[in-house]
């Protein structure tokens, strides 16, 4: 008898040229899937093609903010993951446009396909927060969930990783200032993650072993304040710098000016959303909705920052530091 092969699914991934994209594409590509990576702009997706066989990922043009596109993307897929979140606005690129309106053109477009969604949020989504991030994130789960009553949504902590844009700005940082400015005196409490545990999550959830309609709280093994990760890093790149403390005021007025740069490294809203811990709540752990209870056992900051922060020691691969 002729044996019929069944097609591989096709998963559709918005956002997956990113920090986070890359890994959730390499993951999917592991498993099997076909990956449509939808991205503003595809020709900087180039460097994904390597983490499949040939033929297995494939970018294609979409806008959140162009409904068509969307709709374009998602069509004839299986199920379709959603990664888009910015830090800072920029031209049309707002957090309300992309945040609240573009999470629900997906939901809708998903819903419209029959297919699965997942959709990745941040800790700190609140409704009645005092950041517009926090804010239009979310509403954006609250559109999807309207939509697609089973989607899964995820809110990780800050993700650290080889490309992340928190140890390795303020390691940079580091190699040319004598000083480093701790917000708010650095009191503020993060639960760093491990991106390639946040992929694997996403993964399982394509996989169907994520129980849908529910919010899962992602966060690494070990609760740290901000001034806890800049000893860390400093300590891994085998730097000793200033920490000096940056009161509320001075960093609104710092947030403000830099605010007004095409790149801002800070905004006023970065540093509304610094007054308030970024971890996971003893509610997602008490009913289970967090990164352990999806059977994924956390990395730890000391464990991965060794691995790509060498780069900024001041001998580099060479230098003398050994690492415990």
């Amino acid at each position: 008898m002729t044996e019929i092969l069944q097609t591989p699914k096709l998963v559709t991934v918005f956002g997956g040229s990113g920090f986070l994209g890359r890994h959730v594409v390499q993951a999917l590509a592991r498993r099997g899937y076909r990956v449509r990576v939808a991205s503003r702009r595809p020709h900087l997706a180039g460097h994904l093609q390597p983490l499949g066989n040939v033929g297995q990922i494939q970018p294609i043009q979409a806008n959140l903010r162009v409904r068509w596109s969307v709709d374009r993307a998602v069509q004839g897929a299986d199920h379709v993951v959603n990664l888009v979140g910015i830090l800072y606005e920029s031209g049309r690129q707002k957090f309300s446009a992309v945040q609240d309106l573009g999470a629900r053109a997906v939901a809708e477009a998903a819903h419209s396909a029959g297919a699965g969604l997942t959709h990745v949020s941040a800790l700190g989504a609140d409704i009645d927060g005092e950041a517009v991030y926090a804010k239009t994130k979310a509403r954006g789960e609250a559109a999807v969930l309207e939509t697609v009553p089973d989607a899964v949504i995820y809110r990780p902590s800050i993700m650290f990783g080889p490309e992340d844009g928190f140890f390795n700005r303020f390691a940079n940082m580091a190699r040319f200032s004598p000083v480093l400015p701790l917000i708010g005196g650095g009191a503020t409490k993060f639960q760093p993650v491990y991106v390639g545990d946040v992929a694997e999550a996403i993964a399982r959830s394509v996989d169907g072993q994520v129980k849908g309609g529910t919010i899962y709280e992602l966060g690494g093994p070990r609760i740290m304040s901000f001034r806890q990760c800049m000893e860390q890093m400093l300590e891994t790149i085998g730097r000793k710098r200033l920490l000096v403390p940056v009161p509320w005021w001075l960093a609104r007025l710092q947030g403000a000016i830099l605010g007004m740069l095409p790149k801002p490294l800070l905004t006023r809203d970065q540093v509304t959303l610094l007054k308030t811990d970024n971890i996971v709540s003893a509610e997602a752990e008490a009913e289970r909705r967090t990164l352990a209870a999806l059977g994924i056992q956390g990395r730890s900051t000391a464990a991965i920052l060794p691995t790509y922060l060498w780069r900024y020691r001041p001998a580099g691969q060479f230098s003398q530091k050994t690492e415990a």
